[in-house]
């Protein structure tokens, strides 16, 4: 029976949406944003030479299309092959957004039907009823931020007098976000978690997407984010792909932030930590898993380490890495197994600010032959999945298979 793998590289967008001109990163549009062809690029330049050197050197992803659909989705070049082994495509996006659930309800079978709420950047950001439930339920008399910031950055500038006041640092971004973070062991990891399940739905009433724990340790000088990381999510507003295959009475298996995303709803069960475990836990799957499961996985530190840092090395180094792990996975793939590798949102290194940005994604499909699949839709990639499954589609997409 045949099983399906989906894996996420977080942010991993090859440019070319049409509608980047309506999302921006510090005033300035996000047309001609192109996380991964702007890599290249500067890796081909010799820009990208901390603790790499020389062109970026994914054979793997090569192999299976992902620079010619770099080319497909934004017309720029920076290599491929002829006749790329897997199928191969870009997706577009129709959802107003260029964040995690958007992006991965998409992928799911569930376009996003509403505008998320944003909140202005200002100094407060948040509205007054919103920071009064955040002391009511820190039990302190305030709250640090409250503002527009990036995580480390404010960590980095408030952590002391959050260790030295215990209130927990209130921050959002360019995306549908409140983060809160708080000294893991000073504050507490259970005192975050419940501080943002606590305010999560309030922040949800409002349309804000995800109200994200973001623990840290360390002293002053030195603080530095933990891997306990965890997303209160927006429930999708429709039954997704998860929901499609636990209700067939299959597995879903979660790895990395995939449970958060969709709140739990269509997940068996979930593993969780740092990139290089999830990698460890992917290549288990491929092992293990049952017959009819999907295992559903994200990597996001390509994302939350290097693309709002704006490190290009660091994301071209990962990008590497990925590629050498994902070759032993396409190794050790069943002849009835489906592998789709994709991504959410872009989140170029070179660009302006630290925010996302707008583009397309690529859809890389190993298990079914080598075939052109051109422009598709991130719906489509969950009717192929279910299709290959087994299992009746019951959102918008069109199967590629």
């Amino acid at each position: 029976m045949a099983r399906a793998f989906l894996v996420v590289m977080d942010s991993v967008g090859i440019g070319g949406a049409p509608d980047a001109d309506a999302y921006f990163n510090m005033g300035q549009p996000d047309t001609g944003s192109n996380t991964l062809g702007h890599i290249a690029q500067a890796c081909a330049q010799g820009l990208a030479e901390q603790g790499r050197s020389g062109p970026l050197n994914i054979p793997n992803l090569t192999s299976m299309g992902l620079l010619d659909a770099v080319r497909l989705a934004s017309g720029l070049d920076v290599g491929g092959k002829a006749s790329p082994k897997a199928m191969w495509g870009a997706a577009t996006e129709v959802s107003r957004g260029k964040d995690t659930p958007s992006g991965h309800w998409e992928l799911a079978g569930v376009p996003v039907p509403w505008d998320w709420h944003y909140f202005p950047n200002t100094r407060p950001s948040f509205p007054d009823h919103l920071t009064q439930a955040l002391c009511d339920a820190s039990g302190t008399e305030g709250i640090l931020g409250n503002e527009h910031a990036s995580g480390t950055e404010i960590i980095e500038r408030l952590g002391a007098e959050h260790v030295r006041t215990g209130w927990p640092i209130c921050y959002t971004s360019a995306d549908s976000v409140l983060q809160i973070a708080a000294h893991e062991e000073l504050f507490g990891l259970d005192r975050l978690l419940d501080l943002c399940q606590a305010v999560a739905p309030l922040a949800h009433q409002i349309r804000v997407g995800r109200v994200i724990a973001r623990p840290f340790v360390g002293s002053e000088g030195s603080f530095a984010r933990t891997s306990n990381r965890r997303d209160f999510a927006i429930d999708p507003p429709a039954p997704t792909l998860c929901d499609w295959v636990y209700g067939a009475g299959l597995t879903v298996h979660a790895i990395g932030k995939i449970g958060d995303i969709f709140s739990g709803r269509g997940i068996s069960d979930v593993v969780k930590g740092p990139d290089d475990k999830l990698m460890r836990d992917l290549k288990q799957a491929v092992e293990n898993a049952p017959n009819g499961s999907l295992s559903f996985a994200n990597f996001v530190e390509f994302d939350s380490v290097y693309g709002h840092r704006r490190d290009v090395s660091g994301y071209a180094r990962a990008l590497e890495w990925f590629d050498r792990e994902i070759g032993d996975i396409l190794g050790a793939l069943r002849d009835d197994d489906m592998l789709v590798i994709t991504a959410d949102h872009g989140n170029d290194p070179t660009w302006i600010g630290t925010d996302h940005t707008r583009e397309r994604v690529p859809v890389l499909v190993a298990g079914n032959g080598g075939k052109k699949l051109g422009l598709i839709g991130f719906s489509d990639v969950a009717a192929s999945v279910a299709e290959h499954l087994g299992v009746p589609s019951q959102g918008p997409g069109r199967s590629f298979l």
